[in-house]
């Protein structure tokens, strides 16, 4: 007889450690953001689109007092808006203010990472760090490269590439199609013409680390990964859809296995925020009932998919057949929890 999953204490995820209080009722008074960039105790970010001024090797923010960056960037308005940039109230942390500076995207599109997360290369048009009044060797880092930061920057730049990436894509009314305007600290876009206030969305996505009941991982690699990436099985939340439905939905979609029927066989690990435009990643840990269940790929998001004992896993990561997500994602704290300890990189 099969014995359903434990409930555990959740996960300790690395996205989900921020220390700064967001202190949401700053953000209604009128002259905060012009007052914190007047402000030299104050720390502002720096990003282009979603990637964010940091060390090259991605240890550390390059956070500098507003006004350090007063010669070239024009500080704009108490609403956020500025000729050069979008400014967003972060919050506070032992007596300082954090803000976020958002410069537009090169060639005016997003500037999304590589997708393995890296630099994605230079672009002719992107300014240079050292020419806003960052400190040298400063460069431009996707999150995905930014293991390295301590739980405080890790907070504020996992909120300041959220809101980035909202207000990259919400440059107009939905409605009405007229331009819209940061308020409210830059954390709220206003329709002039409806007089209607867009908030931040965030897209809700399962992610679980399934196994049997011999104890078997389930891994599979996406279509578009390099190859022999592997992850756990993940997807979005459909509308009208459980957290729970939509976990035995996608695996019986990805892998064609049936989730065990009981309360006690899809059992909640932890959450963080995976802003990748948008999503709140929301760990799970299912059960699928039996040992003799094979796993097929669907062919569409998946083109492989395979159980593996901790032995078989171990083997296949120090053998470069298998390469592990990162470790600031939720599918690798959840691949290291099943295994019992770190992996390899």
């Amino acid at each position: 007889m099969s014995i359903p999953l434990e409930p555990v204490p959740a996960l300790d995820l690395p996205l989900a450690r921020a220390l700064h209080d967001r202190a949401a009722d700053h953000r209604t008074e009128a002259d905060l953001l012009e007052r914190l960039q007047a402000d030299p105790g104050a720390r502002a970010l720096v990003l282009l689109g979603d990637r964010v001024a940091a060390a090259a090797d991605g240890s550390a923010l390059a956070l500098v007092a507003p006004a350090t960056l007063a010669a070239t960037v024009p500080l704009g308005t108490p609403d956020g808006a500025g000729a050069a940039g979008l400014w967003a109230y972060l919050g506070e942390h032992a007596g300082t203010s954090y803000l976020a500076l958002v410069l537009p995207a090169p060639h005016g599109g997003a500037a999304g990472e590589a997708p393995d997360g890296g630099p994605g290369g230079a672009r002719a048009t992107e300014p240079a760090p050292e020419a806003l009044g960052l400190p040298a060797g400063t460069t431009w880092l996707g999150l995905r490269r930014l293991e390295g930061l301590d739980e405080l920057e890790l907070g504020l730049v996992t909120e300041a590439v959220a809101l980035a990436n909202w207000h990259a894509v919400h440059g107009f009314c939905p409605r009405c199609g007229a331009a819209t305007e940061p308020v409210l600290s830059g954390w709220v876009r206003r329709c002039p013409v409806e007089d209607r206030e867009l908030y931040p969305r965030t897209d809700p996505a399962v992610i679980m680390a399934v196994v049997d009941d011999e104890d078997r991982l389930l891994l599979g690699h996406a279509a578009h990964w390099p190859e022999g990436r592997f992850s756990t099985l993940a997807g979005f939340v459909e509308p009208g859809e459980s957290l729970e439905q939509a976990v035995r939905r996608e695996v019986a979609e990805e892998a064609r296995l049936v989730v065990a029927p009981d309360l006690g066989d899809v059992v909640y690990r932890g959450s963080q925020s995976w802003p990748f435009p948008a999503s709140l990643m929301l760990g799970f840990r299912a059960r699928v009932a039996g040992t003799g269940a094979r796993p097929q790929a669907d062919e569409v998001e998946l083109t492989d998919v395979r159980w593996f004992t901790r032995d078989g896993l171990l083997a296949a990561v120090e053998a470069g057949e298998v390469l592990l997500p990162g470790h600031l994602s939720i599918a690798r704290s959840l691949i290291e929890e099943w295994y019992g300890g770190r992996l390899p990189d």
